[in-house]
């Protein structure tokens, strides 16, 4: 006789059963749901970007203050997610959902809206506070939904790529808006997704908090909230500062003393925001460094190379946009593939390596890039490659970042794998900035720097120095990855699994 599922119901949580054709079929449809709003969070990290050069000429900013308008959605978001994470466990993750989904909408339209500087980077911090919120709660329903192997494996797939792709799906449609509409509708877009996404939240979803029990930890929330922040703010500071400014090397090494105090702080905490039970796992440690890592790495392939395309090639935004396509379909395949059948036959000692080794090969070779190059011989290839060994990367380690955990405390670990991919990109965005620049200046030192040739092939090695650097970060995740995870295909803790609440 097939088992029944269980789905929470009743005011008190007590759950009831469901038939299982219904129950199955309802978890696509939230899996849907979680798909569309994870893309409205992940889209806004580029989304904007393209949109950035209308934006100012239109309000009137600073290059300098331009900054401000990525950096401010940045510092909210990593700072505030683990506090996000864990009020989705404490007071309900449907709650968590719909309001971080209203609150998005609300400041995406604010932002759309905006009638001067201040006015869009308020905005976007604003956007930033609910994304810390929606993130760790579409993550953590997403874990305690699917919790059959083969279907959970299915979903994270969908997940992942979604998480991986996200950045060059928002660089399309951020570029398709801006040259059809206006920059604003960058912004505005977000208004249309949150009300399917609020929409599928309100009717499938049901409320259910499993740490209802425990209280919030509020010094661990201040000491992590402002470790984060100063982190991300020391590594932005590092693009418009040098490394030897106090507002660079003094909020990263601010940020490392708060982060190492939050750590002291977990092990005597009574209601711990981060148990260290979820990061002492070995395979669940090192699938945040993967997240971590790819992060940094996927920053060479989406700036640089939007860069590259844009002012060298001379495509337009939504061509930039259409010429990322292959890799996100590459990326998409490979998920697939990665989560539900290499991962369950080969484990991830063999997977993730794999990705890695692969998305390095795909970074080295892009190197290649000229000033007489073409793009179906010198990018195309090339992003394919990036584009599926990050698929062999991305949604595997998200799944086995969250897998196994307890579910009190499923929304406070899916926000740390929101936060390393949060951080990894801010890592990547200072480092590759600064070495971009210093090849550039390094070429132009050695030769004549008045030639307009040499300008040129000077932006040249500065695109080829991050690719290189990318391909450095993925090496070393390739490594980490090797040592750390452990031999066999992982298996689900049958006493961790927790109940599906819908």
């Amino acid at each position: 006789m097939p088992q029944k599922t269980l789905t929470g119901g009743s005011r008190t949580g007590t759950p009831v059963e469901a038939a299982p054709g219904h129950a199955s079929a309802r978890r696509w449809w939230i899996l849907a749901v979680i798909a569309v709003a994870q893309l409205m969070v992940v889209l806004d990290a580029t989304i904007v970007n393209i949109a950035l050069p209308s934006a100012q000429a239109d309000l009137g900013f600073s290059d300098g203050n331009r900054q401000w308008i990525v950096t401010a959605y940045a510092l909210a978001f990593a700072s505030l997610l683990l506090l996000g994470g864990r009020i989705a466990d404490l007071f309900g993750r449907k709650p968590a959902f719909l309001i971080g989904v209203v609150g998005f909408a609300g400041a995406s339209a604010l932002g759309g809206a905006a009638n001067g500087f201040t006015m869009l980077v308020v905005a976007r911090a604003l956007q930033g506070v609910f994304g810390a919120l929606l993130a760790p709660a579409a993550l953590s329903l997403l874990n305690t939904t699917f919790t059959d192997a083969r279907e959970r494996a299915r979903a994270f797939s969908v997940y992942g790529a979604i998480a991986g792709a996200g950045g060059a799906v928002g660089l399309l449609l951020g570029g398709v808006l801006t040259d059809a509409f206006d920059w604003r509708w960058t912004l505005y877009v977000n208004v249309a997704i949150a009300v399917v996404a609020f929409a599928g939240g309100w009717l499938l979803l049901g409320s259910h908090r499993d740490a209802a029990g425990a209280k919030l930890d509020v010094p661990g929330t201040a000491l992590v909230a402002g470790g984060l922040f100063a982190l991300v703010y020391g590594f932005s500071n590092a693009e418009t500062h040098d490394w030897g400014s106090p507002l660079t090397w003094g909020f990263l090494l601010a940020g490392g003393l708060l982060l190492v105090a939050f750590a002291w702080w977990q092990t005597r905490a009574a209601h711990p925001l981060l148990p260290l039970r979820i990061l002492l796992d070995r395979d669940r440690a090192a699938a945040f460094l993967a997240v971590l890592i790819s992060g940094a790495g996927m920053f060479g392939v989406f700036l640089f190379l939007t860069y590259y395309l844009q002012i060298d090639l001379g495509f337009s935004p939504t061509k930039t946009g259409v010429a990322f396509l292959p890799m996100v379909g590459a990326l998409m395949v490979a998920a697939q593939l990665g989560t539900t059948v290499l991962l369950p036959r080969m484990g991830p000692k063999a997977v993730i390596p794999l990705g890695f080794a692969i998305a390095t090969a795909g970074m080295a070779w892009l190197t290649g890039i000229g000033l007489g190059s073409h793009y179906a011989s010198a990018v195309l290839p090339q992003v394919i490659v990036i584009g599926a060994g990050l698929g062999l990367v991305m949604p595997p380690a998200m799944q086995l970042a969250t897998g196994g955990v307890a579910a009190e405390d499923a929304g406070v670990a899916s926000a740390t794998v929101n936060a390393m991919q949060q951080v990894g990109g801010s890592i990547g965005t200072a480092l590759l900035n600064t070495l971009a620049a210093s090849a550039a200046t390094a070429y132009l030192s050695g030769h004549d720097a008045g030639s307009e040739l040499v300008r040129a092939q000077a932006t040249i090695e500065s695109y080829t120095t991050a690719f290189w650097w990318s391909a450095g970060f993925f090496a070393a995740g390739t490594v980490i990855a090797f040592l750390l995870h452990r031999r066999g295909v992982p298996r689900q803790d049958a006493g961790a699994a927790p109940v599906v609440h819908m």
